[in-house]
Protein backbone atom coordinates (compact mmCIF):
# COMPACT_ATOMS: atom_id res chain seq x y z
CA UNK A 1 0.00 0.00 0.00
CA UNK A 2 1.47 3.39 -1.38
CA UNK A 3 0.93 6.49 0.10
CA UNK A 4 -0.40 9.89 -1.55
CA UNK A 5 0.91 13.17 -0.50
CA UNK A 6 -1.80 15.39 0.22
CA UNK A 7 -3.01 18.01 -1.71
CA UNK A 8 -1.46 21.84 -1.18
CA UNK A 9 -4.31 24.03 0.12
CA UNK A 10 -5.08 26.61 -2.55
CA UNK A 11 -4.48 30.05 -1.91
CA UNK A 12 -6.97 32.55 -0.89
CA UNK A 13 -7.78 34.89 -4.50
CA UNK A 14 -8.04 38.09 -2.16
CA UNK A 15 -5.60 37.96 0.28
CA UNK A 16 -6.01 40.15 3.25
CA UNK A 17 -4.39 43.71 3.23
CA UNK A 18 -4.74 46.64 5.69
CA UNK A 19 -6.15 49.79 4.19
CA UNK A 20 -4.87 52.84 5.40
CA UNK A 21 -7.24 55.33 6.17
CA UNK A 22 -10.29 53.69 5.52
CA UNK A 23 -12.27 50.79 7.26
CA UNK A 24 -11.35 47.12 7.00
CA UNK A 25 -12.64 45.26 3.93
CA UNK A 26 -13.24 41.64 2.83
CA UNK A 27 -13.08 41.90 -0.67
CA UNK A 28 -13.31 45.89 -1.28
CA UNK A 29 -16.72 46.32 1.02
CA UNK A 30 -16.54 47.23 4.54
CA UNK A 31 -17.21 44.69 7.42
CA UNK A 32 -19.48 45.43 10.47
CA UNK A 33 -20.80 43.27 13.17
CA UNK A 34 -23.47 44.79 15.92
CA UNK A 35 -24.77 43.18 18.93
CA UNK A 36 -27.61 44.49 20.09
CA UNK A 37 -28.91 43.12 23.65
CA UNK A 38 -32.66 43.90 24.11
CA UNK A 39 -34.20 43.86 27.64
CA UNK A 40 -37.75 43.64 27.72
CA UNK A 41 -40.26 44.67 30.54
CA UNK A 42 -43.09 41.96 30.31
CA UNK A 43 -45.11 43.06 33.84
CA UNK A 44 -48.20 41.57 32.66
CA UNK A 45 -47.28 38.20 31.87
CA UNK A 46 -48.58 35.41 34.38
CA UNK A 47 -47.00 32.21 33.03
CA UNK A 48 -43.36 31.09 31.78
CA UNK A 49 -45.54 29.56 28.98
CA UNK A 50 -47.17 33.06 28.34
CA UNK A 51 -43.54 34.46 28.19
CA UNK A 52 -41.93 31.58 25.85
CA UNK A 53 -45.12 32.56 23.19
CA UNK A 54 -44.29 36.32 22.96
CA UNK A 55 -40.60 35.96 22.75
CA UNK A 56 -41.10 33.05 20.14
CA UNK A 57 -43.12 35.77 18.12
CA UNK A 58 -40.98 38.33 18.67
CA UNK A 59 -37.99 36.36 17.93
CA UNK A 60 -39.08 34.75 14.74
CA UNK A 61 -40.56 37.94 13.49
CA UNK A 62 -36.99 39.57 13.83
CA UNK A 63 -35.68 36.84 12.40
CA UNK A 64 -37.83 36.84 8.89
CA UNK A 65 -37.72 40.96 8.77
CA UNK A 66 -34.13 41.91 9.40
CA UNK A 67 -32.90 38.40 8.62
CA UNK A 68 -30.77 38.92 12.37
CA UNK A 69 -29.54 35.97 14.08
CA UNK A 70 -31.58 36.60 17.77
CA UNK A 71 -32.07 34.60 20.96
CA UNK A 72 -33.34 34.77 24.82
CA UNK A 73 -29.68 34.90 26.90
CA UNK A 74 -30.73 35.16 30.28
CA UNK A 75 -33.29 34.90 32.62
CA UNK A 76 -35.45 32.13 30.61
CA UNK A 77 -37.15 30.98 34.26
CA UNK A 78 -37.82 34.74 35.70
CA UNK A 79 -41.81 36.15 34.11
CA UNK A 80 -41.01 39.69 34.40
CA UNK A 81 -38.82 40.15 31.13
CA UNK A 82 -36.54 38.80 29.15
CA UNK A 83 -33.20 39.17 28.02
CA UNK A 84 -32.15 38.95 24.22
CA UNK A 85 -29.51 39.28 22.07
CA UNK A 86 -29.25 40.08 17.97
CA UNK A 87 -26.28 40.38 15.65
CA UNK A 88 -26.61 41.88 12.72
CA UNK A 89 -24.03 41.46 10.24
CA UNK A 90 -23.16 43.89 6.90
CA UNK A 91 -21.58 46.83 5.20
CA UNK A 92 -22.47 50.39 5.81
CA UNK A 93 -26.17 49.95 6.53
CA UNK A 94 -25.56 48.04 9.43
CA UNK A 95 -25.93 50.84 11.85
CA UNK A 96 -29.04 51.91 9.56
CA UNK A 97 -30.64 48.39 10.16
CA UNK A 98 -30.07 48.42 13.56
CA UNK A 99 -31.88 51.52 14.48
CA UNK A 100 -34.85 49.45 12.38
CA UNK A 101 -34.45 46.89 14.29
CA UNK A 102 -34.57 48.26 17.35
CA UNK A 103 -38.09 50.67 16.42
CA UNK A 104 -39.46 47.79 15.29
CA UNK A 105 -39.48 45.90 18.78
CA UNK A 106 -39.91 49.28 20.79
CA UNK A 107 -43.11 48.93 18.06
CA UNK A 108 -44.09 45.03 19.68
CA UNK A 109 -43.31 46.07 23.08
CA UNK A 110 -45.91 48.33 24.93
CA UNK A 111 -44.42 47.60 28.78
CA UNK A 112 -41.07 49.61 27.69
CA UNK A 113 -37.65 47.98 26.46
CA UNK A 114 -34.01 49.13 26.88
CA UNK A 115 -31.03 48.69 24.50
CA UNK A 116 -27.60 48.20 24.27
CA UNK A 117 -25.48 48.34 21.15
CA UNK A 118 -21.76 47.37 20.26
CA UNK A 119 -20.45 47.72 17.11
CA UNK A 120 -17.39 45.73 15.57
CA UNK A 121 -15.40 46.26 12.44
CA UNK A 122 -13.93 43.53 10.73
CA UNK A 123 -10.14 44.62 12.49
CA UNK A 124 -11.72 44.89 16.24
CA UNK A 125 -12.88 41.42 15.44
CA UNK A 126 -9.21 40.11 13.98
CA UNK A 127 -7.46 41.84 16.65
Amino acid sequence: MALRALPRPIPHPYPAKPARGRPPTLRGVPAYVCLLEIQISLPHVTSLKEKRRIVKSLTSQVRQRFGAAISEVADHDVRGHAILLSALVGGRDTVKRADELARFVEARCPDGCTFERDLRTLADIRG
